[in-house]
């Protein structure tokens, strides 16, 4: 029983949508691990300001059917951020910067 995973445009038009219509929130996700890392690239063009992180374990993303054989290391992760013409930063769990990385 795996989960199922929204076709890319709609994953991005939802992204679009809820920078749009939730101005009560700060912050919206792409998450590489359940949407692969070019579609994160992607949302964050669509309104999403977080990529995503490392993850100590990926259960709940497995279960909800992604395939999550690919990890990211923290290096990857800010050459996949750079590559969408953004600046990596290292955030605590309240979204504040604790810093950037050129």
């Amino acid at each position: 029983m795996g989960g199922v995973r929204a076709p890319g445009d709609e994953y991005l038009r939802m992204v679009a949508l809820g920078r749009l219509m939730l101005d009560n929130f700060a912050n919206i996700s792409a998450s590489w691990p359940s949407q692969g890392a070019e579609l994160a690239r992607r949302a964050l063009h669509c309104g999403a300001n977080d990529f995503g992180s490392t993850m100590m374990e990926e259960n709940v993303v497995s279960a909800a059917g992604a395939d999550v054989g690919t990890c990211m290391t923290v290096p990857q992760i800010h050459a996949e951020i750079r590559t969408a013409g953004f600046t990596p930063a290292k955030r605590d769990s309240n979204y504040h910067i604790l810093e950037r990385f050129a």
